[in-house]
Order: C-alpha cells, then sequence, then structure tokens
C-alpha cells in the first residue's frame, strides 16, 4: 500500500508540473515563430504587396499588438485545439491539414517501433548469449553497417536495388500500412533503431549474466532459453525502457527527411514543405505536439519502471 501511495504522489507531482512545462514550451515556440526570418504579412501577401494591404492584415493577424497580449490570445486558442490558419494554405485551418498526416506518421512510426524492438531484443539477447562466436560478430556487422550509413545515402541504396532493378516497390506514395509502398519506409526507420536497441540489450545481458541468481538458475537445470529470456532478459530490460519516451514523441512526428525524400504524406513531410515555405503556424504547431509527447512519454516511462523492474520503489 505504501508503494501505491508513494507511486500516486510522484505521479500527482509529474501531473502538477505538466502545465507548468506545456506552457513554458509554448512561450519558446511562440517566440520562435515571432521573431523567425521572414514577416508573416509578407509570407501571405508576397514582397510586392502594397502598404495599404500589409498594414490591414498585419491589424486582422493582431501583429500590431504588444507582444504578451499576442501570446495570450496564441495560447487561448491552442487550448481550444486552434492553431490558426496555414500561411502557405490560405483559409486552411492548421489542424485540418495535420489531422489526416499524423494518422498516417502515427502508424508508420508505430510499425517501425513494434519492428525495432521485436527484432532488436531478442538479438540482444541471443548475441550475448553468442559472445565472441562467429554468429556473434556476424549479427552485430551486419546490424552496424546500414546505421552508419546517412538516410539520404541509404535511401538511394535501396531505392537503386528494390525499386530500380528488382522492381518489388513503388518509388514514393503511399497507398496503406500493409501495402508494397510501406516496406522501404519501415525498413528505413527500423533498421538504426534495431541496431541501437541491440547494443543496449546485448551489453545489459552480458552484465546480468554474471549474475549469482543467473549462475543458480542453471545449477538447477533449466534450460538454456528459459534462463536467457525469463531470468535474464527481464533483468536486462530496464535501460532499454527508457527508450520508449522517445519513441512515443516521434511515433506522430515521422521523419522529416524520410517522409520528404519518399513522398509519404505525413506529420515530416508537412513539416518539411512548411520550414521552405516559413509557414510558422503550422511550423508551431508541430513543434508543440512533439514537444508535449515528449513530456507525456518520459511521464509514461516513469510510471512504468516498477512494472518492468519490480525492485523499483518509488
Amino acid at each position: 500500500m505504501g508503494q501505491q501511495t508513494s507511486m500516486g504522489t510522484i505521479i500527482a507531482r509529474r501531473l502538477l508540473w505538466l502545465p507548468v512545462l506545456l506552457i513554458l514550451i509554448s512561450l519558446t515556440v511562440f517566440l520562435f515563430g515571432t521573431y523567425g526570418p521572414g514577416d508573416p504579412v509578407l509570407v501571405r501577401l508576397g514582397n510586392k504587396a502594397n502598404p495599404e494591404a500589409v498594414a490591414r492584415l498585419r491589424e486582422e493577424m493582431g501583429l500590431n499588438r504588444p507582444l504578451h497580449e499576442q501570446y495570450l490570445r496564441y495560447l487561448g486558442h491552442v487550448l481550444q485545439g486552434d492553431f490558426g490558419e496555414s500561411y502557405k494554405y490560405q483559409g486552411v485551418a492548421v489542424t485540418d491539414l495535420i489531422a489526416p498526416r499524423l494518422w498516417v506518421s502515427f502508424q508508420l512510426g508505430l510499425a517501425a517501433t513494434i519492428i525495432v524492438f521485436a527484432v532488436g531484443i531478442p538479438l540482444g539477447v541471443i548475441t550475448a548469449a553468442l559472445q565472441g562466436r562467429v554468429w556473434d560478430r556476424m549479427i552485430v556487422s551486419l546490424a552496424l553497417i546500414p546505421e552508419s550509413i546517412p538516410v539520404f545515402v541509404f535511401i538511394p541504396i535501396l531505392y537503386f536495388i528494390f525499386v530500380r532493378q528488382l522492381k518489388w516497390f513503388p518509388a514514393s506514395g503511399w497507398d496503406g500500412l500493409f501495402s508494397p509502398s510501406a516496406v522501404l519506409p519501415l525498413i528505413v526507420l527500423s533498421i538504426g533503431g534495431i541496431a541501437s536497441v541491440l547494443r543496449q540489450v546485448r551489453t545489459n545481458t552480458l552484465e546480468v549474466l554474471h549474475h549469482d541468481f543467473v549462475r543458480t538458475a542453471r545449477a538447477k537445470g533449466l534450460p538454456r532459453q528459459t534462463v536467457l529470456f525469463r531470468h535474464v532478459l527481464r533483468n536486462s530490460l530496464l535501460p532499454t525502457w527508457t527508450l520508449v519516451g522517445f519513441v512515443i514523441a516521434s511515433l506522430p512526428a515521422g521523419s522529416i527527411i524520410v517522409e520528404g525524400l519518399m513522398g509519404i504524406p505525413g506529420i515530416g513531410e508537412l513539416a518539411w514543405s512548411a520550414i521552405f515555405q516559413r509557414d510558422y503556424p503550422v511550423i508551431m504547431a508541430i513543434t508543440l505536439l512533439g514537444a508535449t509527447l515528449y513530456v507525456v512519454g518520459n511521464l509514461i516511462v516513469d510510471i512504468g519502471y516498477p512494472l518492468v523492474d519490480p525492485r523499483i520503489r518509488y
């Protein structure tokens, strides 16, 4: 009961700090959007707009008001789910632009995350059990080689092999998560994560293998697979659990480079376009969304620590 009460206290403190952190994040995002390069009015009207139209639009957008009034107005709209209108697509709400793309990036990110942990964790345990052997070096090397190649180099290599030569997959576009168009993006998004999880699980597993309870389990005659995946794995997953916070934050954000280069209509592709078009309302909304999910993800990680390792007590 004491553990439950203390855990509830920790959660309550995190939740009390959450609005404060989000306000600070929103203020930072607002200042970057306000003082970023380029006049929002000229972005919408063009550099050749007449002064009367510029002054009128500036009045309509409230840009001639004091900074604190502009921020409070922006914060009030955000709390209502209103991130304003896009500069590039005039008359279109930012939420209408983000909502359908958010679902695409979420599907892609969630599938990549499942692949990363479903492949990386078993490979980490297996390579630790085979430490120093040929299979250990081979698996680790094969995982590290793609990770060391930059994304903008790795993507053309995949395109050349699977699109141009073998003609297995389309060059770009998105027809759904279970279509051939999702295969190459999933490979690009998951290959680096698999290597990271593999290395971390392998390192942690090698440390746990030298603990007394592992030697005791082996002395009892338990099968090797049971010792590895029931006793060793659970005790080596705690550091890997920390990565979950970063994963949650990245789920809807997608990848600007991957989605931009591979023509996937997700949040990353929208952010890529908004940066070059100086579409600040879109940039601010995506940044605020990512920061919020990062904070929430870390809260989930803190809550989940005792579930991953019951030895932890708050």
